[in-house]
C-alpha cells in the first residue's frame, strides 16, 4: 500500500468512527429517553396503588425531563444543513461603545462557554486579546460536539448591550454593541482552493496563555485572505506551526461558507467583519436598564430572566431562529 493510499484509508476510518458515534449517541438518547419513560409510568403506578402524593414532584420532573429530550431531538430534524452536524469556531469582536463594548465582549464569551458546558460540548480558547483596562477585544472558541455549527449558527450578528455603566462615574446608561461570527469546522476531506500567493501572513508575538513560548517566541499566526479581506489569527496553540495549521483550518471555514453562498451581497455577512458594530445592526437586544428584557429581533422571541440566559440559557433563542427558518 502506498503512503497515500495509507492516509486516504485513514481518512475513511476517521470518517466512518466518526459517523458510527453519531449514530450510537442517538440510539444512547432514544434508550435513555424510553427509560425515563418506563420509570415515570412505574412512579405513576406506584402512587395511585399507595395513594402517595410525594411521588407527584418526581413523576413531573420525570416528565419535564422527557419532554425537553423530545423537543431537542425535533428541533435536530431542522439541522439539514450540510455542515450543521460538524464542530464550529465561534468568534467575539467589541464593538462600539469602548470599556463597555470590550467588557460586554467578556461577558458574551463567558455566556457561549456557559451554554456550551450545559450542552455536553468541550470548548477550547484559540486566540484571546484582552484590553489592559478591562474586558476583551476579541476572541475565537472551538465549540467541539454534535450539532455545534448547526445549533449556533444562529447566533451570528450583532448583540446589543444597555445597562448602567460600571465605567461611568455618573451612573448614565449606557449603549454597547459586540459581533458574533460563526464558521463551521470542516473535515479533513473537503478541500478548498486556496492560492497562497492570496495568504498575507503575519506572525506575532502571543499574548495569552499558551506555553512557555509566549512573550518569547513569534508564535501567533494572523492570516488574511487577500480576495475577500477575511482574516483569522490564532495564539494559543503551542508552537507557531500548531498556531500556522488551526488559523488556515479557520480560513478554509470561512471561505467555504463563501463559496456556498448564493449571492455574492451575502459576503459581508459571511466574513465576519462586521464594520457597523453599531445601532440599527443588532439582531439581539440585552436590556439590564431600566428593565430586565433580552430581545431577538428577527424572530421576537423575548424573556425577562437576563441573568438567567447571560449563564448560558439561550437555547429559546437559538430554538426559535431553527424554527423561523424551516417556515
Amino acid at each position: 500500500m502506498t503512503e497515500e493510499g495509507f492516509w486516504n484509508d485513514q481518512e475513511l476510518s476517521s470518517k466512518i468512527m466518526k459517523e458510527v458515534k453519531i449514530i450510537k449517541d442517538k440510539i444512547q438518547r432514544y434508550d435513555d429517553l424510553v427509560s425515563d419513560y418506563d420509570e415515570a409510568l412505574t412512579l405513576h403506578e406506584m402512587a395511585i396503588e399507595e395513594k402517595d402524593t410525594e411521588l407527584i414532584e418526581d413523576i413531573n420532573e420525570f416528565i419535564r425531563s422527557i419532554s425537553s429530550t423530545i423537543e431537542k431531538m425535533k428541533l435536530e430534524l431542522l439541522l439539514s444543513g450540510e455542515h450543521d452536524k460538524n464542530n464550529c469556531i465561534l468568534s467575539i469582536h467589541a464593538g462600539t461603545g469602548g470599556l463597555d463594548a470590550q467588557d460586554w465582549a467578556e461577558m458574551l464569551m463567558r455566556m457561549y462557554l456557559r451554554w456550551a458546558d450545559k450542552n455536553g460540548y468541550s470548548t477550547k480558547i484559540l486566540d484571546l486579546i484582552r484590553d489592559t483596562e478591562a474586558g476583551i477585544k476579541s476572541t475565537s472558541i472551538a465549540i467541539e460536539g454534535i450539532n455545534a455549527y448547526g445549533f449556533l449558527k444562529s447566533e451570528k450578528g450583532v448583540h446589543r448591550l444597555v445597562r448602567i455603566s460600571p465605567f461611568d462615574s455618573s451612573g448614565k446608561r449606557h449603549t454597547s454593541f459586540a459581533s458574533i461570527d460563526i464558521m463551521p469546522e470542516i473535515d479533513d476531506d473537503i478541500e478548498v482552493d486556496i492560492n497562497p500567493s492570496d495568504l498575507k501572513i503575519d506572525t506575532y508575538r502571543a499574548s495569552g496563555a499558551g506555553g512557555q513560548h509566549v512573550n518569547k517566541t513569534d508564535s501567533a499566526v494572523r492570516i488574511t485572505h487577500i480576495p475577500t479581506g477575511v482574516t483569522v489569527q490564532c495564539q494559543n496553540e503551542r508552537s507557531q506551526h500548531s498556531n500556522k495549521a488551526t488559523a488556515m483550518k479557520m480560513l478554509m471555514g470561512k471561505l467555504l461558507e463563501l463559496k456556498e453562498a448564493e449571492h455574492k451581497d451575502k459576503i459581508e455577512d459571511l466574513m465576519g467583519d462586521y464594520s457597523q458594530i453599531a445601532w440599527g445592526s443588532q439582531i439581539r437586544s440585552y436590556v439590564f436598564n431600566p428593565y430586565n428584557l433580552v430581545k431577538d429581533h428577527r424572530t421576537n422571541a423575548e424573556i425577562g430572566n437576563v441573568q438567567a440566559v447571560m449563564d448560558g440559557d439561550i437555547d429559546m433563542f437559538i430554538d426559535e431562529y431553527l424554527k423561523a427558518k424551516m417556515k
